[in-house]
């Protein structure tokens, strides 16, 4: 088995905010996060795929492929957007990381053919990551 990670970036901006806190609660909470106009992240996307080598190509995956699928998928459909109202996983879901990782993981884990989706890894800030590696 060989594991292959594919690395992406976008910039997007979104807000945490439930509905059904107060608004001191959503403050206490979600603090600066809380902001009515939102605020904003350059996010870094490292999507891994397994599988076998292929004997006469010699991939797991197209690279070019992946990297297609990974843009439309995710890049083209959350880069430079306000998550909370362009993206349709986050109309009624608080964009969070682990959030954002699990609706790339959806996004994705359907969309692969040759290789099987093993890990999303998503990073807000460098020093903060999520992983994702499915539903069990």
């Amino acid at each position: 088995m060989v594991y292959l990670t594919r690395k992406a970036e976008f910039s997007a901006s979104h807000l945490y905010h439930n509905p059904d806190f107060t608004p001191e609660e959503n403050r206490r909470i979600f603090g600066k996060c809380n902001n009515p106009n939102g605020h904003g992240h350059n996010y870094m996307l490292e999507v891994t795929v397994k599988g076998e080598v292929d004997p006469r190509s010699g991939f797991v995956v197209d690279l070019k492929q992946l990297k297609e699928i990974m843009h439309r998928e995710v890049l083209d459909a959350m880069d430079h957007r306000f998550l909370n109202k362009e993206v349709s996983e986050f109309l009624h879901k608080i964009p969070t990381t682990e959030n954002i990782a699990i609706a790339i993981w959806q996004r994705l884990h359907t969309k692969l053919t040759a290789a099987k989706l093993h890990r999303v890894r998503l990073y807000e800030t460098p020093d903060l990551f999520v992983d994702f590696y499915g539903e069990k």
